[in-house]
Parts: C-alpha cells; structure tokens; sequence
C-alpha cells in the first residue's frame, strides 16, 4: 500500500540521539512532547505530555529489546508527528526485561486520517524487530534516523521475520497479520497444523494493537502453528474470515477492550489476557492455546460474554455495576437529546397547547392534528402548526424509548448481544407496569444476570449457534419480563407512586422548600431514578394547571431551571474556570455540555459524575437547590415540559428563569473548583475512573 507521508511525520528537529532526559518515564514524555510542540505540531507541550502520561499510568508502553513508545490522541495535535530519543541514560517504561535507551513518541490528533494510522501502525510493527532496531542503535545522526523511518513506512526496509504481513491466501491478510506462516485455506501441506485466531485490541489502536498481532504471529511460526490476527485498531478492521474461524483449534484475545462481535468465537477453547502480554510473552500465549485446543476441560468463548475476560477478571462487583449502569446510560442519552430537541422544536413551531388534550377526542392536539390533517390538507393553524405536531410526536416516541434503552444497554454491558432483546423486553415491562426508570434498572440487571448466566451453561456443540440468538434471549426474556410482570413490577410502581404523592404533599407548604427539594432531587442521579421521579411529579401536574392554578407551571419551570445547572455548572467549570482541573475527555464534554445544559439534558453532566462522583455531585446539588429555590420565590411559570432555554416563549418571566439558572450555575462551579483545589482523592483511583469514563461515555479515544 503506498501512503502519502507528506507532510513528513518525523524531521531532525523531532529526533535527540545519546541525550539524559531524565529520571522518569514522564520526564522523557514531557521533553518529547515540548520537542512537539517547538516544531509547531501541537499547540501546547503541556496538554500533550499530560495526555501521554495519563494513558502511560494505565499501561506501560516498554517492549522487550529496550524499546518505549509512549503515544496519545491529544486535542493539542494539528498533525500526526513522531518524536525519538536515543537516551544515554535508560528509563523505566514497564517492560518485562529492563529499561528502555530508544524512545519514539506518537503524537495523534484527535482527528487523524487512516493512511496516517496505517503509517504509525507500521512503524509500531518495525520497532519489534531486531534489525530495525539494531539500525537505529547504529545510527550517528538524527537525520540516519530520519531516513530509517521513512524507508520503513514507505515499505522500502528489507522485510524480515514479521514486519509485514505476507501475501498468503488468507482472505484476511490485510489487516490479520497472517505474518509469515505458509497458511492456506484448503486442506494441504498444513493441513495438520494447530489453526489459531485471535484479536489484538488497546484504547488507542496505534501501537499496542499491531506489536501484539506480529508478536503473536511469530510466536506461533516458532511453535509450528499456523496464526491469523484480526487488529481491532485505528485503522480500518477487516474481520477474519467465517471460514477460517470455524477450522480454528483454538482463540486467543490480547486486549485491553471488548472484543467487537465476540459471538462468531463462541465455543472455541480460548486464552486470554491484555495486549500488552501479547507483546511481552506472545511465546507463553500461543503455547497456552496449543494445550487449551487439546483440552476438552479449557475455557471457551461465551456466547453471552459482554466484556473480555481480562476486564471482567480484576473487576470488583461494584465497578463492574458502575460499568453496567454507565453503558445503559452512554445508551440511553441520544434519545434524550434527539427527542428533548424535537419536542422543544414542536413548543417553538405550535405553542404549548400542542401538548394539550383536543376536546373530547381522548388524543393530544398533535396526535388529532396528524391524524385528522396532511401536507395537502393543512389544518387552520397553517404549516408551521403541522410541522410542530410533527416534530412533538416524533419527540415523544423517542423519549418513550428510554426505559427500554436503558435496560436494554444494561443487559448489553453484561452479556453481549444476547441480552439487548431480553433487556428491551425487561424495560418494556417496567413502563407498561408504571415502575418508571428505576424498573428500568432492575429490569436490565435481571435480563443482564439471565442472560449472562445461560451463556455460561455447558451444551452440544452443535447447539451453540443457537444460543446466542434464540436460546439465551428467549429464556433470559421469561426469566426477566415474568419477574418484572409478576413480581417485582407492582412494588416498583408502588414506592415510585409514594414517591410522587410525597412531593405533591409539599406543594401546599414552602414554594422555597418545594424548590429546594426539587433542585436536589434533579441533580442528585443526574437522569437516574430519583431525578425521573422529580421531573415525571412536574408534567404529571402540567395537565392540572390553569391560569387560577399556576402552582404546576411553577414546578415545572423549578424542575426545568434546576435540572439545567448540573451540566452548564460543568461546562464553566472545565472549559472557563479551572481548566487544569479536568481531564481532556472532560473538557471535551464541557463544550459539549454548554448545548446539551441550555436544552435541559442533566445527563450531559454524567461523564463528570462519574469520575468524580464525591466532588461533582454534591457541587450539582447545591447549584441545582439555589435556582430551584430563587425560581419558586419568583414565580417562574413554565408550560412545556422540556426544552430549556429554546422554549422561552413557553416560559413566564423568562427574564428570573435566566436569572435563577445563572445563579445557580456559578455556585456550582465555584463550589467544584474549590473541591477540585482543596479536597484530594487518590491518584491513581483518580486515573483509572477517569480513563474509564472517558472511553465510555464520553468522547470515545
């Protein structure tokens, strides 16, 4: 393949031959990564090394044979860029067998082109083979360096052991690092030889992704095994031929993340670990498969397996439930976000009364007018009035879906897709039951168990393709929806019944203490049970309201005007106020919560949350309870039940609802920053939640 590498990923200036960096793994990272940005590649050196060092804490990037390639997507990016050190003072990088003298950082925009990846990834292979290493050992002046580099990413450096892959006739070669072996797809000369599959994957799919694959690959050419690889990395993923996995003897997985599509593996005898071991010990991986295909007894690949078992294995419950949640919730927000949006626009284009009740007629005005008038038959309202119905019911339908998306994507999270359809069941059930989210949660945990649990049922051989796709959803559906339908489903519906009844008994004391508790409520889960239970207690009464009764307009716009806060509050807080405070998947999300706030998504602040739940939460509250409390004193009235700050004409005395929301954003955010300045938590939990949020809420890396 011939890659343009124009303009040029590595020059003299990027290169430092025989030079002390420092003591440290993140002294060399912040030298190379200033040599970056001294060359004009990267805005800022800091916010490169910072990146670089946090996915440094998470894995080593040390390879056998003295070699560290510390390398990270930053924002600070413009191009992707190369920088080398050859260190006269070696350096702690986690390898196996010692320190590191030769260093090359990857630098990689957010943004990064294929054919850039593709470069990169090259260039992580060549660095596992001795000869290309032993030149740059050899080499007397960074501009040898230089040259090295592109003759080896242009393909011009002599091929040797692994460096590429071969041309055999694998239909996967181009991405499966089939390496050097002479495999065919027939049954001849290798014919009796172990057939190996397997799948690299890391968080950024640069390097790690493609060193494991050839790594692997000529661990079993030493082994007298025939080895196929598919690279789930940054470049485009060819998956392994059906065919090819179905011969295959045994699995092995080298990843740091889920496997994509783990189900075409099922029932194969399987061996697993983290990429970097595919790296450090391909040798002992390829001999455990060789003895795990002779092994009827040896672990196999579940149908029903979500997560690799290289991060389920060191998961405690309470992570692996955060985990859960998370993805349910990652899930669920384009639902909310697409259909608030929608249901703000129909306010805009038809008015509040859309909403409302038409007459006698049982259905709402945009039910009766969709069904009674078309394009060709406007109602008297106009278009305007049409398109609104329109875009309100389409709103509708999809905030409808939430409770069995949730449920759904919990299930997910814990056993693959086998159990989407049992959690969509479960979800389904709680809304016909009236258990609201907090059904919802239960009914995806139970699915999620089921499901998981009947994957793990020994069976025939000859029945495992069925499992996954009606076995386990089918009996994972009765154990879940029948528990939710039969069971569960009525005391789920009576505490969220208590629940609301409790909060319209307080209508009638404080209107501030009313707001208060509101404000609380919403930003107490941020979306979850408890801020459900507050914002479903205000439209419920939106139908009660008149212009004699405008208490339910009042909590309506306090619900509204509280659940704003969380979000903007983080928005201020990560991209205006204490910038160096947040990690960059956090400030990321900051410029994307200034949008996700101002259209009343609480959920927007949830990546926050969850990496920082004692210092953002309560921070939420506090901000969430002063606007609560300054718009019930006002008298704020609002007659639609979502959109925020776009259904202002919606909104009475629009003016304090800006006034309240404002107030309440920057006590939030001078409250977190204090917290971030002067409440510590430990770092390394600090590192790892929020490497973990980032990858799977937020801005995927």
């Amino acid at each position: 393949m011939s890659v343009n590498t124009s303009p040029r990923l590595i020059s003299v200036q990027l290169v430092g031959l025989d030079e002390d960096l420092g003591a440290t793994s993140s002294d060399v990272i912040r030298v190379l990564a200033d040599r970056v940005a001294a060359t004009g590649r990267a805005a800022d050196g800091a916010v490169l090394a910072e990146d670089a060092i946090k996915r440094e804490a998470s894995v080593g990037t040390g390879v056998p044979g003295g070699i560290a390639i510390p390398h990270a997507r930053s924002a600070s990016v413009s191009e992707p860029t190369l920088a080398m050190s050859r260190l006269a003072r070696t350096v702690s990088f986690g390898a196996p067998d010692g320190d590191a003298d030769i260093v090359f950082m990857i630098a990689v925009p957010e943004g990064a082109d294929k054919d850039h990846l593709t470069v990169l990834s090259t260039l992580a292979r060549a660095l596992i083979r001795d000869d290309f290493t032993a030149a740059l050992r050899a080499a007397s002046t960074p501009q040898e360096i230089v040259d090295l580099v592109d003759r080896e990413v242009s393909g011009e450096v002599a091929e040797a052991g692994v460096g590429k892959a071969s041309s055999a006739s694998s239909p996967t070669t181009a991405t499966t690092a089939t390496g050097a072996t002479d495999a065919t797809d027939g049954a001849g000369a290798t014919a009796h030889r172990k057939v190996i599959v397997g799948v690299t994957a890391c968080p950024t799919g640069i390097a790690h992704t493609y060193m494991a694959a050839d790594a692997l690959v000529a661990a079993a050419q030493r082994a007298g095994a025939e080895m196929h690889v598919e690279t789930q990395g940054s470049s485009q993923v060819e998956p392994l031929d059906p065919a090819l996995i179905a011969r295959a003897d045994a699995v092995v997985f080298a990843v740091d993340v889920d496997v994509r599509d783990r189900g075409r593996f099922a029932g194969k005898p399987l061996v697993s670990g983290p990429v970097k071991r595919g790296v450090d010990e391909p040798d002992k991986m390829i001999a455990e498969a060789l003895r795990a295909a002779d092994d009827p007894n040896a672990a196999r690949v579940q149908g029903g397996a979500a997560a690799s078992e290289t991060t389920t294995k060191n998961e405690h419950f309470g992570q692996a439930l955060k985990r859960w949640l998370l993805t349910g919730v990652s899930y669920m927000i384009p639902f909310v976000a697409g259909g608030g949006l929608l249901i703000a626009l129909g306010f805009l284009l038809s008015g509040y009364g859309i909403a409302l009740a038409h007459g006698d007629s049982g259905q709402n005005n945009a039910v009766y007018t969709l069904t009674n008038y078309t394009l060709l038959n406007l109602p008297p309202e106009g278009l305007a009035y049409y398109l609104g119905a329109a875009a309100f019911q389409i709103g509708g339908i999809s905030l409808g879906f939430l409770v069995a998306a949730l449920a759904g994507y919990i299930a997910y999270a814990m056993a693959d897709r086998p159990g989407i359809a049992p959690g969509f069941v479960a979800g389904s059930v709680a809304v016909f039951m009236n258990a609201g989210f907090l059904g919802g949660l239960i009914g995806g945990l139970i699915a999620g168990a089921a499901a998981y649990w009947i994957g793990r049922i020994p069976t025939w051989r000859w029945l495992r393709g069925l499992m996954p796709v009606v076995i386990i959803p089918l009996f994972a559906s009765i154990i879940a929806s029948g528990l939710m339908l039969l069971v569960l489903g009525g005391p789920i519906a009576w505490l969220m019944t208590q629940l609301t009844e409790f909060l319209n008994s307080l209508s009638g004391a404080s209107a501030i203490l009313l707001g208060i508790i509101l404000g609380l409520m919403m930003a107490f889960d941020l979306g979850g049970p408890v801020n459900k239970v507050a914002y479903a207690f205000a439209v419920a009464g939106l139908g009660a309201g008149s212009a004699s009764n405008v208490v339910p307009f009042e909590i309506m716009a306090a619900v509204m005007a509280a659940g704003m806060v969380p979000p903007l509050a983080l928005a201020l807080a990560s991209t205006v106020l204490y910038r160096k405070g947040f990690t960059k998947p956090e400030r990321e999300n900051g410029k994307a919560a200034w949008l996700l706030g101002a259209s009343f998504i609480s959920e927007g602040a949830i990546p926050f949350a969850a990496a920082d739940p004692l210092r953002v939460i309560p921070a939420s509250m506090v901000g969430a309870a002063v606007t609560g409390a300054i718009s019930m004193a006002a008298g704020v009235t609002s007659r639609a039940p979502h959109g925020g700050i776009f259904v202002f004409f919606a909104i009475g005395d629009v003016a304090m609802f800006i006034v309240a929301i404002l107030a309440g954003t920057v006590v939030s955010a001078l409250v977190l920053v204090g917290l971030k300045k002067w409440v510590r938590k430990a770092p390394a939990a600090d590192a790892a939640v929020s490497e973990t949020a980032g990858d799977r809420v937020a801005v995927a890396v």
